[in-house]
């Protein structure tokens, strides 16, 4: 072939090789655009996220409500707590939008250093923690005090997930699906009920427990459980005058009425005065220091009191809502582990909002457990807008749906 038909042979096939590089892209750019492509598919869940927000909004209004006479008898400054609350919403916020965007695998890395660190923080509350009300939970921080249970409760369910995401196949047995969890909840128990703290106990068990049913184990070992759980207290119960003492109290809070009673009393006042629809919000009578903890573990009773049964029964309705979007994101997770998470996050919710709704109503026997979004306490607050932030992150991987 002589040069001259080598060269036409060239321009003539050239076009169409330009034009197949061309519509071929170059390989190195497509994991950068498959990545851009799945950032744009994975917006967070929107019903979840103003969920959030909505209750949150609500429960900071009605912690003013409630707060802000005992805010101007102890310091003389009525919004001191409203404030107070309102800046740590705002930093929960911010904290919630933050965790949703770490991949749920990244926790997986940290679910054992995570439990560690929280029992090493709970070994230290007894060292050099705060004392009030006859127990030592706290820890100063020297702008703010927290508790290290607040910690705990996500922490096990970060590590009870990933410890069901290595047992799975063998949670049905005694051996992978009960020992090691109960190895692991027993030091944390031990540890809160020396402070003592039988209320993050309570829930650290339920907790326990709920991720342990949605891993696989058995319920017969449930069963034995409950069993065992229940002979403890009544050990408890005949052996602890103060147990005791509860107990009474609950079954009859009219024994004690200007004593152990008082608090439940004046809290049944609260909802009872709060009729169908209320009082009108700001209008309560039992926050003028008359019901203990108003602002706090008791502020469904102001909330009762205010906006009556239809307003209480809203807001359980959006707490009901939100749990069950919860376990929807939970259901549609993309891994194994970040579906344990969102499940174990949501149960979390629900545990606290029945403890604390059963306890203000005399359901349930006292126990301090605050109500999640409402009760006064600015590092509690941001714990659970981060639980709720890590769930938010589950969702934004659940991939998109297809259109057409």
């Amino acid at each position: 072939m002589t040069s001259n038909a080598r060269q036409m042979q060239a321009e003539t096939f050239a076009p169409s090789a330009r034009a197949q590089a061309q519509a071929t892209p170059a390989p190195r750019h497509r994991p950068r655009q498959a990545a851009q492509t799945a950032r744009r598919r994975a917006p967070m869940d929107l019903p979840f996220f103003l969920l959030v927000l909505l209750l949150l909004g609500i429960g900071v209004i009605m912690m003013f409500s409630a707060s802000f006479a005992s805010a101007f008898y102890t310091g003389g400054n009525p919004t001191f707590l409203f404030v107070r609350q309102s800046g740590f919403a705002i930093g929960g916020v911010a904290v919630m939008l933050l965790a949703s965007f770490v991949p749920s695998n990244v926790y997986r890395r940290f679910a054992l250093p995570g439990m560690l660190f929280s029992i090493g923080l709970l070994m230290l509350v007894l060292l050099i923690g705060v004392e009030g009300g006859g127990a030592r939970r706290w820890l100063s921080l020297g702008f703010t005090t927290f508790q290290p249970s607040e910690f705990a409760k996500p922490a096990v369910v970060l590590l009870f997930a990933h410890m069901i995401c290595i047992y799975k196949e063998n949670m049905r047995t005694f051996r992978y699906g009960v020992l090691p969890f109960a190895l692991v909840l027993l030091p944390i128990v031990v540890l809160l009920m020396a402070q003592p703290h039988l209320s993050a106990s309570i829930i650290i068990l339920a907790l326990g427990a709920s991720m342990m049913f949605i891993g696989g184990t058995r319920w017969g070992w449930f069963a034995a459980g409950g069993a065992a759980l229940l002979g403890a207290g009544v050990i408890v119960v005949t052996q602890f005058s103060h147990a005791v003492s509860r107990i009474q109290v609950w079954q009859d809070p009219y024994s004690s009425p200007l004593g152990a009673g008082f608090q439940v009393i004046q809290s049944l006042y609260a909802i009872g005065s709060g009729g169908l629809l209320g009082l009108g919000l700001g209008q309560s009578r039992q926050k003028y220091l008359y019901l203990p903890e108003q602002h706090n573990d008791y502020i469904f009773a102001i909330v009762a009191e205010e906006l009556g049964f239809v307003g209480s029964m809203l807001i359980l309705a959006l707490f009901a809502i939100l749990i069950v979007r919860g376990f929807w994101i939970a259901l549609h997770a993309k891994t194994k582990f970040a579906s344990l998470i969102a499940a174990g996050m949501s149960s979390m919710l629900a545990i606290q909002v029945f403890l604390n709704v059963g306890v203000v109503t005399n359901l349930l026997p006292p126990t301090g457990i605050s109500l999640p979004f409402f009760s006064y306490g600015g590092t509690a607050l941001m714990f659970q807008l981060a639980c709720m932030g890590v769930i938010l992150g589950v969702s934004r991987e659940i991939p998109a749906k297809k259109e057409g």
